[in-house]
């Protein structure tokens, strides 16, 4: 139903796109003038070479175009200096990218100039994006704090995305290409061109669905672009772009121990494409961790040369996010979706016991004795209740019940999204020019849960909603994107569990004051910003309570940054840069706890980056060498107390300061019919100085009877990339148009993601590092390093010319990523080391358990197996074909 559904979709809509692009053909000029990129007004922040002072790696269509196949968008990042990029589960749009030790949720993406990290939480969804590389016309990677004039979260970086503009030069692609697990791409796409009439348009579509490398990830994915421009003088014109990438794909979001992947594997080698997280239901794939969204976004540029030294640049537009992500909820006898004894003998969820229990036709075995669930009050009736009560003590034992089921439900997490830039750009004389802007945003984020499937029961019980409480609901909602950009039910659907909007408006000015001769270039530039956080429930609090709808929260926020370039001649540059950056809490530390009471102790972060950098440029070679210390203070962290003694409960950790020094080094060299790249970074990325933690009940309040705990993270290293990266390629045109093409890939010092919290609910790093614990606490030894690891890639391409005027081509290209089937850890999420006492675990019964476990796993490649870890993928490959016309 859903390939029928985007396949009519995507068929309807290329049919009337078709007939209007051979409408406009007859009246188009022809012109190859237009290069690749065509970058318009001023408000889209291209660092340019020898000029713009600040470490940048471009990477143009034709490259994306040419070996990212079925890789993420990210991942055609990963030879670039400082950046780790790695697919994290697995699932379609899933992979994520961090530069020089900052996570996503502190590198600032651009498209065309916009920002597009989120409000709230600022993070970034690439499966949202997932047909951003079909339309991109070119790639900016700006490490450090960029050349950006907006108050923008680029703590580690600036992703500058620049699209297809309708300007493009008239003509169109045909393209098709398959990979490893039945993946399938078609795209297609026409240009216009530049018409007699001022007019231009460019169009594409893509659809694209597999299985999945990693089990039980099946996708499917649409994207849509138009843009259309209009040039009313050779002084004003205007361009309009509308896009989107409605999809839907399974996930693995649990990151299964070393052990479970062993288990399932075969001769005592991991199964790396194990998932946890699905099953089978009447035969058919069944995934409890379904990602859906559709996120289209609008845009209208407006470009006016007001008079020969004044420039203005206005862009508005707005982005209606729908969907979510499911998950399992309820329990059987306590026992969750993803517990051990609700599996087949292969490690897949058996869903068809869990519809038998539910529907009450199938007894369910645990620990030896066959359970039939029983009705509540004449229904087989299932809540987010896991069946088990109790403090779980000899004194006081959970109390099981039969009454219970498991249902798939999903996290709603909508938005709509309107903002505009305005930039004014004057030119002072032949050396200075100024700018002044404005950015204003608004947002409203949508979130609730609802019900996916209740698996043989007959309804859900629901008692979270104080306005209208114990409530009995039945219907059910698809986890699946809707096709239609504007469609929306996020105020008619059935909710459950919570139901909340996050407000947040935000409003900027800056300004940017540029100097430039041939050999000097400087700049300075600050921001300003107002970010107003606003909070509206209406489950957890009475309408008639105030907190229902807060006030807004307002908190100022800005930078200050600058830096020269000097090219000292033709061949030999050298720059500096500098900045500080007040950058405002995420949405959660404002309200914590998903309440509406403000966190008292807000404070915004600090980050303080210096860098200097020096390049060479001949004929033959050119290489980059960059030094950079990025300071980043005032760090707030919060972590679920896992504790059952405090449900609800969380660790507040402030004050954390990270520091982020290294050195990078790129070159390039061509010579005759062979090209050369390379890159080396090497960083430290550690720690500094202790901080204080508190633990929090569900209700925001001091955990009875707890202190604050000094926490000694000083000098420990800072996990969840790796901190040296290096990169060797190569590409040879063998003869005319063939050419083959092979990279080397080096990560290392890369240590797991520590959390401060131990899986027993005790705090880890609570003594000096090395020293002795307190009784059943972990002795801190720092971050776990991972092995380190190397990735060859291959390529082939072919390129021939066709048609009458040889004009048009027929391009072939085949990836092989991971050539030599390297098994690596990508990702490690907790941070267990080997040869821990039996004095590092809880006391009693349970840490005899835990302890005794622990000791019946061994290591792999010197990581102890208990350890939660996500596998690199192991050798795919993508073949395509492409017709340019």
């Amino acid at each position: 139903m859903k390939n029928l559904k985007i396949n009519l979709f995507f068929g309807l809509f290329f049919l009337a796109t078709a007939s209007f692009a051979q409408a406009v053909k007859k009246d188009t000029v022809k012109t190859n003038q237009l290069e690749e990129v065509v970058v318009r007004g001023s408000i889209i922040d291209v660092a340019k070479d020898r000029k713009t002072p600040v470490a940048v790696s471009t990477i143009k269509a034709s490259e994306i175009q040419q070996k990212l196949g079925n890789l993420e968008f990210p991942e055609i990042l990963a030879n670039t200096p400082s950046v780790y990029a790695s697919k994290s589960g697995g699932g379609f749009g899933d992979s994520r990218v961090v530069i020089r030790g900052f996570d996503q949720r502190n590198v600032a993406v651009m498209i065309n100039g916009v920002p597009v990290n989120d409000m709230e939480n600022s993070s970034v969804y690439w499966s949202n994006w997932a047909g951003l590389s079909d339309v991109t016309s070119s790639m900016q990677v700006q490490r450090g704090l960029g050349s950006s004039k907006l108050a923008i979260s680029s703590v580690g970086g600036t992703i500058n995305v620049i699209t297809r503009t309708s300007e493009m030069k008239e003509g169109g692609s045909i393209a098709r290409s398959v990979a490893n697990n039945n993946y399938s791409k078609t795209a297609v796409s026409y240009n216009t061109g530049k018409m007699k009439n001022g007019f231009s348009s460019s169009i594409l579509l893509s659809q694209t669905s597999g299985e999945g490398y990693v089990d039980g990830t099946k996708f499917e994915g649409g994207n849509y672009f138009i843009a259309l421009g209009y040039e009313f003088s050779p002084k004003s014109d205007i361009q309009f772009t509308f896009t989107g990438a409605p999809q839907w794909h399974n996930q693995r979001s649990f990151a299964p121990t070393i052990a479970t992947y062993i288990k399932y594997g075969q001769n005592g080698e991991p199964n790396i494409k194990y998932n946890s997280d699905w099953g089978y239901l009447n035969g058919q794939e069944y995934s409890f961790r379904t990602n859906f969204y559709h996120k289209p976004v609008m845009s209208l540029n407006w470009d006016y040369k007001i008079n020969s030294t004044t420039k203005l640049s206005t862009v508005v537009y707005g982005s209606w996010g729908r969907g979510g992500g499911s998950n399992g909820a309820g329990g059987i006898r306590g026992n969750a979706f993803s517990s051990d004894v609700l599996r087949r003998a292969d490690g897949s969820i058996n869903v068809d016991l869990i519809q038998g229990w539910n529907s009450g036709a199938q007894a369910v075995t645990i620990g030896g004795t066959p359970y039939v669930r029983v009705q509540n009050t004449g229904f087989y009736q299932n809540s987010s209740a896991s069946g088990r009560s109790g403090a779980g003590t000899t004194a006081s034992p959970y109390v099981y019940s039969n009454a219970t089921g498991i249902s798939k439900i999903s996290s709603i997490n909508s938005h709509n999204w309107y903002g505009g830039v305005i930039n004014l750009n004057k030119k002072i004389n032949t050396k200075m020019t100024v700018d002044f802007g404005i950015d204003a945003r608004t947002y409203r984020g949508i979130h609730y849960q609802n019900i996916n499937d209740l698996l043989g029961a007959n309804n859900y019980f629901d008692n979270t909603d104080k306005n209208n409480p114990n409530r009995i609901l039945s219907t059910t909602y698809q986890a699946e994107p809707n096709l239609n950009p504007f469609f929306s039910l996020d105020y008619q659907t059935a909710k459950i569990n919570y139901n909340n909007d996050g407000v947040v408006n935000w409003f900027g000015a800056f300004t940017q004051f540029e100097y430039a001769t041939e050999k000097l270039t400087a700049f300075v530039q600050g921001a300003v910003s107002n970010q107003g956080f606003k909070r509206e429930d209406y489950f957890f609090y009475l309408n008639s309570n105030p907190l229902a709808s807060t006030d807004f929260k307002n908190i100022i926020g800005g930078n200050i940054k600058g830096g020269a370039n000097y090219n000292i001649n033709e061949h030999h540059n050298v720059f500096v840069n500098a900045g500080y950056y007040s950058k405002q809490p995420f949405f959660n530390a404002v309200y914590p706890n998903n309440q509406s009471l403000v966190n008292e102790k807000l404070t915004n972060e600090k980050i303080v980056g210096l860098e200097a950098g020096y390049g060479f440029r001949s004929r033959i070679f050119n290489a980059n060498v960059n030094l950079y210390h990025t300071s980043w203070s005032d760090r707030n962290q919060r972590n679920t107390d896992t504790n059952s003694a405090n449900p609800g409960g969380y660790f507040n950790i402030e004050g954390i300061t990270e520091v982020h020094s290294g050195v990078e080094l790129d070159m390039t060299a061509k010579l005759d019919k062979l090209k050369l790249n390379g890159m080396i970074s090497v960083g430290n990325w550690v720690y500094k100085g202790d901080v204080m933690s508190d633990r929090f009940d569900q209700y925001n309040q001091p955990f009875a009877g707890s202190t604050s705990t000094k926490l000694y993270l000083d000098g420990i290293k800072v996990g969840d990339a790796a901190q040296t990266t290096a990169s060797l390629g190569a590409s040879y045109e063998v003869a005319r148009g063939l050419s083959l093409d092979a990279n080397y890939r080096w990560s290392d010092k890369l240590y797991t993601a520590i959390s401060p919290v131990n899986s027993n609910g005790s705090l880890n790093f609570t003594s000096p590092t090395g020293t002795a614990p307190s009784a059943n606490t972990p002795i801190n030894r720092g971050s776990l390093q991972l092995p380190s690891f190397g990735l060859m890639d291959a390529g082939f391409s072919y390129k021939m010319l066709v048609g009458k005027d040889k004009s048009n081509s027929v391009n072939f290209r085949l990836n092989i990523n991971n050539l030599w089937d390297t098994v690596y850890i990508a990702e490690g999420k907790t941070n267990t080391f080997t040869g821990m006492e039996r004095s590092e675990f809880a006391s009693g019964t349970s840490g005899n358990a835990a302890y005794a476990t622990y000791l019946s796993q061994g290591e792999f490649n010197g990581v102890h197996q208990s350890n939660q870890v996500f596998f690199g993928f192991g050798r795919t490959w993508n073949f395509g074909v492409t017709y340019n016309f």
